[in-house]
């Protein structure tokens, strides 16, 4: 394999050679191409978001395709945020900033459910630590998708601009970083700061888009769309009974409130938000949902 390139930085809105051409074989392996877009950048697997066309399943991941890679959560992190995708009201001030990506496993296929608890500073640099304004969580879609509404962070002392992020697929372990902006003057000076965390950002009117694909160390195989069977084949019902908590009152399609108790392998949990329970999602797999007592 070649030596990894030097970081470029250049003006807003690109990126180091090494980070887009991790996200151009990350927009190939669902688009099965990589057009570039006018202005610089790259056209992303979710440009197509509303043309009715869902990404499809993905060959092996590049060599270049390493999990994202873990960052310091910092002082400011509070669990329990908010379930939502936007952190901002219209009365919010700060430049409007829309971000959005997939989670992907080591295969490159995209992962439904997996949990993304975002948090950073207002305009001004400062972070909540009373309350959860620009704070909150939410889930990928069936697509493996995620969008989140915000503001462009400001800036505090010995930091460049950044956003935090807690990243877990279902029943797997948290991968906590941070995202980055390109151009930034502080990039150059911030010792945490890491270029294979520069997000996409274009401006967008008076807002910016920002694009950015994790890749969770999630064990996966390529697979193939499954075939229609053929009208004479037979076919019969499963015979195995539906999956059942080990030992405990936890189900599956059963709505939650906030403070609801449960059982689950002969723990007791206390429902952190409410949400309406799926496999995968059970009391140990979730510490963002349950907390043991």
């Amino acid at each position: 394999m070649p030596a990894p390139e030097e970081p470029a930085t250049g003006p807003e809105g690109l990126i180091d050679r090494r980070i887009s051409r991790k996200t151009v074989l990350k927009a190939a392996a669902v688009l099965g191409t990589a057009p570039l877009l006018i202005g610089g950048g790259v056209a992303l697997a979710r440009d197509r978001v509303g043309t009715g066309e869902a990404p499809g399943l993905t060959p092996a991941c590049h060599d270049d395709d390493d999990p994202t890679i873990e960052q310091t959560e910092g002082p400011y992190f509070k669990p329990n945020s908010p379930l939502r995708t936007s952190l901002v009201t219209a009365n919010t001030p700060g430049t409007r900033l829309t971000v959005s990506g997939y989670v992907f496993g080591r295969a490159c296929l995209p992962i439904a459910n997996a949990l993304l608890d975002f948090w950073q500073a207002d305009v001004n640099g400062a972070y909540d630590n009373v309350g959860f304004t620009f704070r909150g969580h939410q889930f990928t879609n069936a697509q493996g998708a995620f969008t989140l509404s915000t503001i462009v962070p400001g800036l505090y002392p010995g930091r460049t601009r950044h956003i935090h992020v807690k990243v877990q697929a279902p029943g797997r372990p948290v991968l906590t970083t941070q995202l980055y902006f390109p151009g930034e003057p502080r990039n150059s000076t911030d010792t945490i700061y890491d270029a294979r965390l520069l997000m996409n950002v274009r401006q967008v009117g008076s807002a910016k888009e920002g694009t950015y694909d994790f890749v969770l160390n999630v064990p996966q195989t390529p697979t193939t769309p499954p075939t229609s069977p053929s009208p004479t084949t037979p076919t019969t019902p499963p015979t195995t009974p539906p999956t059942t908590p080990p030992g405990g009152s936890w189900a599956a399609g059963t709505l939650y409130n906030a403070g609801d108790r449960v059982t689950y392998a002969g723990a007791s949990y206390r429902c952190l938000q409410a949400h309406t329970a799926i496999t995968g999602w059970e009391p140990p797999n979730v510490p963002a949902l349950w907390q043991r007592v």
